[in-house]
């Protein structure tokens, strides 16, 4: 009986040691400051958003929908607002923005003053675990005829699948 106390208490010390070796070693890591050889860890420079995105330069053989003709007023801050025509202006493209589980689709509503071009993030119905990332996808669609000085009005939208 008293063998098995002892051998209780000697993993009882052995556990407390390694509580305090992890912490210790914790503080260590978080306590790098001058005077420390150590490098600090690296931090990430990238910014997310889509002034930093490679999408932000129409395609090849694009032209780009800027100033009066583009009304953006709809969409949330720092969305991205880059709007191109292709092919004689009869193809339409914008640059969406889409994260985790989410895939980006775009609808128009056309008419002979404007084109509405609605940006929708699709997410799945059911909770489930996804990337925390957002992506800027370039999508495009057939315009029934050549945008020439229609204006362009973009909306954003979410929708459950």
């Amino acid at each position: 009986m008293r063998t098995m106390t002892r051998t209780r208490a000697v993993i009882a010390l052995g556990a407390g040691a390694a509580i305090l070796f992890a912490g210790a070693a914790c503080g260590e890591k978080a306590d790098q400051g001058a005077g420390s050889d150590k490098k600090p860890p690296a931090t990430s420079t990238s910014d997310p958003s889509p002034d930093k995105q490679p999408a932000r330069t129409p395609p090849a053989g694009g032209t780009p929908v800027e100033g009066a003709q583009l009304d953006a007023a709809a969409l949330p801050e720092r969305y991205p607002t880059m709007v191109w025509t292709q092919e004689d202006g009869r193809v339409i493209g914008v640059v969406a923005q889409e994260g985790g589980c989410g895939k980006a689709s775009i609808e128009l509503d056309q008419a002979d003053t404007q084109v509405v071009v609605t940006m929708i993030e699709t997410t799945p119905a059911q909770p489930q675990a996804c990337t925390m990332d957002l992506r800027y996808p370039k999508l495009t669609a057939d315009l029934d005829s050549p945008l020439a000085d229609r204006t362009v009005v973009l909306k954003t939208e979410q929708r459950k699948r």
